[in-house]
């Protein structure tokens, strides 16, 4: 038993925080970054991981689809605060959203971690959404994310960078991919901004077609 518990640590000493120097650069090279890494999530004494496959820049004063567009509120409080803060909200009262703070503090700017791909406590990643059988619908999608990761408005504020119940790592192993790029998905304002990306040929994505993708060069 004792065993069993050393080697369980010594696992997860492999992962990391990303350091905070990674999300005070500008909100749409930190969106494209972001893919390949991975969302460490503790709960109790589980340790749920997902490959980070898609998500959405929304930038501040100058970005109409994002919520910091117009003011701040005590819903978007903290994407005001310093990058690498967790910003939690519901949405159609129904599911929540997960996004991390991007840039210097009063920036008002966050990624949307759309979709990734599960790599380990996938049994209780299951039990959360309830029982779901096809692993490629497990996570493919801003909602389906958070209930598979069991995230809440009980994580809002949180410190990406911390080792704390929810974090970003590094993976173990650097890995080549293709980055494509599209228009973001279900907004009205700002809808030409190609500010979504995703990791090529990936089935863990959400589920929608463009007319248009675009390679993104050197991915």
């Amino acid at each position: 038993m004792i065993y069993c518990f050393q080697h369980y640590y010594r696992e997860l000493d492999k992962y990391k925080p990303v350091g905070r120097k990674f999300y005070l650069r500008d909100t749409v090279i930190v969106s494209r970054e972001l893919l390949g890494k991975l969302i460490i999530r503790k709960i109790k004494s589980e340790t749920l991981i997902a490959k980070i496959t898609e998500t959405e820049a929304y930038r501040g004063e100058d970005d109409p689809a994002s919520h910091s567009f117009l003011k701040m509120t005590r819903r978007n409080k903290v994407m005001f605060d310093t990058g690498g803060k967790v910003y939690v909200y519901f949405i159609y009262g129904n599911y929540y959203c997960f996004n991390i703070v991007t840039e210097k503090k009063g920036t008002g700017s966050a990624v949307l971690i759309r979709a990734a791909e599960p790599v380990e406590g996938i049994e209780a990643m299951k039990a959360f959404r309830g029982k779901i059988k096809n692993i490629y619908e497990l996570t493919n999608g801003p909602g389906k994310l958070c209930k598979a990761l069991n995230i809440d408005k009980l994580l809002y504020g949180k410190d990406a960078t911390e080792e704390g119940e929810i974090f970003i790592s590094h993976p173990v192993k650097r890995e080549k991919f293709q980055i494509l790029s599209t228009k973001r998905i279900g907004i009205s304002k700002g809808a030409d901004l190609p500010f979504r990306f995703f990791i090529k040929d990936s089935p863990f994505v959400t589920k929608h077609k463009f007319n248009r993708e675009v390679i993104i060069p050197g991915s």
